[in-house]
Formats: C-alpha cells, sequence, structure tokens
C-alpha cells in the first residue's frame, strides 16, 4: 500500500497531452516510462549529474529493472505529479521508487520501481563510485 504523506525528494508536474492517448482515450501504458524517466533525468540534472557529461567519461546510467503498478487511468488534459525517493541497495544498485499522483485530486495513478546502475565502459560500478551519486544519498 502507497502512503501518500511520505517524504519524497523530487517531484515534477505534467500535463497529458492529445497524442499520449490511445484509442481508449486513456494514456497509453508505455507514456508512463517516459514520464518517470523524465522526472528521473530532470532530479539527477537538479543534482548536477549530467548523462551526456558522465557519456563522454565512459560511465552510461542503465535500467536494468522497472515494475509498475497501473492503479488508475491519465486521460487527455489531466494535471498530474510525478514524485520520487531514491535509495541504494547494495552496491551497484540506485533504486528510484517514483510514484504519480493526479491533480488536485492526489489520487494515485501510477506506482513504479525503477532499479538502475551505472556502467563504467560497459562494466558494473560502484554507485559511490558514480560523479555526484553521493549527493543522493
Amino acid at each position: 500500500m502507497i502512503n501518500k504523506e511520505k517524504s519524497y525528494q523530487y517531484e515534477l508536474e505534467f500535463t497529458v497531452r492529445d497524442y499520449e492517448c490511445d484509442l481508449q482515450g486513456i494514456v497509453n501504458n508505455s507514456v508512463y516510462l517516459n514520464y518517470l524517466e523524465h522526472t528521473r533525468h530532470q532530479y539527477l540534472l537538479s543534482k548536477k549529474i549530467d548523462f551526456a557529461k558522465l557519456h563522454m567519461k565512459g560511465i552510461d546510467l542503465v535500467v536494468s529493472r522497472i515494475e509498475i503498478d497501473y492503479k488508475s487511468p491519465l486521460s487527455s488534459d489531466d494535471k498530474f505529479v510525478v514524485k520520487l525517493t531514491t535509495r541504494k541497495d547494495g552496491h551497484v544498485r540506485l533504486v528510484f521508487e517514483q510514484d504519480i499522483f493526479t491533480l488536485p485530486e492526489n489520487k494515485l495513478a501510477v506506482h513504479a520501481v525503477v532499479i538502475g546502475v551505472g556502467l563504467n565502459k560497459g562494466r558494473l560500478m560502484k554507485v559511490e563510485e558514480i560523479p555526484g551519486f553521493d549527493e543522493l544519498q
């Protein structure tokens, strides 16, 4: 069960665009992955962690697993917020727990757990070795 009152480290507001909806008039399930990804990227940028700069150094941040629970659909013009928290899991995994809530109702639409890892020239690296990731703890 999701605690709507839990503390989040970051949040980003969106509005559903017409082309994100399928024939049923609701957001296509794959589009939620874009919302989640964009929020993670904006969060990392807010922490001065830049994907392009890391890539130039041979470090790539990749998703290794996503679990997503669809709770309530979004439709065209719906306003919503994506919230996230992060935590380290072991030495190589960073977990992003993300929730999407409708606005202004604050109704849970999606809950996701996204696991990311860092690769240095294709080899797994420890989270604390990724430049800037010590700030996320």
